[in-house]
């Protein structure tokens, strides 16, 4: 129903059915917020009035109210911005400063901390009260995240998003008052979707830069380094640059002046996956046989089905992630057959991601290489950002690099894994060479393309064959995905599923933006992907050169014995963990 609502003496006709703040927000009225998040691309809103940092002034209530959480009604008449509301506002946040670490300067997150950004919106010059301080300001190691509990607001968007959009409910809210604590986490799989949201910080990724450092400057060891598709449009946000920006020859210089021996690019293990997962995806067709088959690229989706779908793990593609394949082969292929001379415990390998699970699948055991790590450290762009500013590189003014050229020739399908959809959309790609020649043009990409959580397509690959395929982001939309093929009410020939939606270009190790909309950042990013597929001269994994002489050489033949035993893995039940 179409109500009349006044808000700063403007008037608007809006839907009931909309909050104060959301009609604000559409009116280009502010209304500064702490806890409330919106997830436009997991089509959730949390709004949970707990902060009161978006209070209003609705005439003829005696109270402020929360923006976030008051539906607009019929001759409603709001402040946004008077005296009260900015006195209140700013007593809201002394409070929360009072117990809050005072090490503003030297904590990781000045700058891009909310909490900081609405102290200085609202002019706090001095923190009046003081608070308890109820936790200890000592940063906690949990995996590969970090957590200091000192400074949690208790804004409950890290449980928001663990438990609403990924369905991992690995952590919770517990106690009451100022004993309030977000729980330890359990059965987390590393995704850092919860970093990503975190206002303060109390949730950041842990930092591996240092240690890379170290061995850059240890003269004994051969280090290496190789870049994800999703990293190349948005690293150069970090600078300045639009999202989308494709800043791969910028990001290859970076790297060879920080000291990296050798530059390479992931997409061409990228490529080497397809090559596995399209062979393994025909066999599965022709023989019936384990179908649906399912993507095992993403490090946190695969962690997921270990702890919740043990009964499911004969379905994932036993393909290591592209991270993994390149690595593998860098410390084989490379160091054995290129002339190079290298023993493998002396190469420090080095991957640039958009994702911080990969620092979790760096250390599982089963993918070691001859009792190797394959993948020493894996670095986030938020890490490489930030190294590269310690070093007082200007990125947005470097020359375009190359990079080295072993090992990184690549294919459009490459970039494209960078995207929800864009797994299963390269696998396609090949398998329909394979199957059949060269008419491509017959077979209808786009409709595994998009940003909704779950996407169904059939996809006509020959005259004879049609592929029924899924692609699913977010691990809620997963979840009900598992659930169906368990129940038996869902059927499909191949599903993909990346564990953070929208895919790895909104993986939990990319930038965080304050001043743009997150899921138009994602959809820049994702154009920029599908303009550098578009622009490439090869769009297939099988017309990979360099591919076809890896199998010719040292391989065999896709999913042959040796095939298997560098670039297959098996899983693990963690559901008694």
């Amino acid at each position: 129903m179409l109500v009349k609502v006044t808000i700063n003496n403007q008037v608007f006709e809006e839907d009931s059915s909309l909050t104060i703040l959301q009609v604000a927000k559409k009116h280009g009225i502010h209304i500064p917020t702490l806890c409330y998040l919106k997830k436009e691309e997991s089509c959730f809103e949390h709004k949970p009035a707990s902060c009161r940092v978006c209070v209003v002034e609705v005439k003829g209530k005696n109270n402020l109210l929360p923006a976030c959480a008051t539906n607009i009604a019929d001759g409603m008449v709001v402040s946004t911005n008077n005296a009260r509301v900015r006195n209140e506002r700013r007593t809201v946040v002394e409070l929360l400063l009072s117990n809050h670490p005072k090490d503003c300067l030297t904590c990781e997150k000045s700058g891009k901390c909310l909490l900081q950004d609405l102290a200085i919106e609202l002019g706090v010059k001095e923190i009046p009260f003081d608070g308890p301080l109820s936790q200890e300001n000592k940063t906690i190691v949990n995996g590969v995240i970090r957590r200091n509990p000192s400074k949690c607001v208790l804004c409950g968007r890290c449980v928001a998003v663990c438990n609403a959009i990924q369905s991992v409910g690995a952590i919770s809210a517990s106690k009451r008052g100022f004993a309030t604590v977000i729980s330890e986490p359990n059965n987390c799989i590393n995704c850092g979707q919860c970093v990503q949201v975190c206002p303060t910080g109390a949730l950041l990724q842990v930092d591996d830069t240092y240690k890379i450092e170290k061995a850059l400057a240890d003269e004994s060891k051969y280090v290496i380094v190789h870049t994800a598709p999703a990293t190349r449009v948005s690293l150069g946000e970090e600078f300045g640059m639009e999202p989308g920006t494709d800043v791969t020859g910028k990001m290859v210089t970076a790297l060879r002046m920080v000291g990296f021996k050798k530059v390479f690019d992931t997409n061409f293990g990228a490529d080497l996956t397809i090559m596995e997962e399209a062979k393994e995806l025909v066999t599965r067709l022709q023989t019936k046989q384990n179908l649906p088959l399912i993507t095992s690229c993403c490090p946190g989706w695969i962690k997921f089905i270990e702890y919740n779908y043990p009964e499911l793990l004969h379905l994932p593609s036993t393909c290591k992630s592209p991270q993994e394949m390149f690595s593998s082969m860098a410390k084989t292929y490379y160091a054995e057959k290129m002339g190079m001379g290298i023993d493998p415990k002396n190469m420090v390998v080095v991957s640039l991601m958009p994702c911080i699970a990969k620092k979790d699948e760096c250390r599982r055991d089963e993918l070691k290489v001859n009792g190797l790590p394959a993948t020493d450290y894996s670095m986030s762009v938020k890490e490489f950002a930030a190294m590269l500013k310690r070093y007082g590189i200007d990125f947005a003014n470097l020359e375009d690099g190359k990079y080295d050229s072993t090992l990184s020739d690549s294919t459009g399908a490459a970039d494209i894994f960078a995207n929800t959809g864009g797994v299963i959309e390269a696998a396609t790609r090949t398998a329909a060479k394979w199957l059949n020649g060269n008419n491509l043009e017959k077979v209808d990409f786009e409709a595994v393309r998009g940003l909704s959580g779950t996407r169904e397509a059939t996809v006509k690959v020959t005259d004879d064959l049609s592929v029924k395929l899924c692609v699913v982001s977010g691990l809620a939309n997963a979840r009900k995905v598992l659930d169906a093929i368990k129940d038996g009410t869902a059927s499909y020939d191949a599903i993909e599923i990346m564990a953070c939606p929208g895919g790895c270009v909104n993986g939990g190790g990319q930038p965080i933006h304050k001043d743009m909309e997150q899921i138009d950042v994602i959809r820049a990013r994702q154009a920029g992907i599908y303009n550098i597929d578009k622009n490439k001269k090869m769009r297939v994994s099988c017309d990979n050169p360099e591919i076809k002489e890896l199998y010719d050489n040292y391989l065999g033949e896709p999913n042959s014995h040796k095939a298997h035993e560098l670039l297959h893995t098996h899983f693990l039940n963690r559901k008694d963990d």
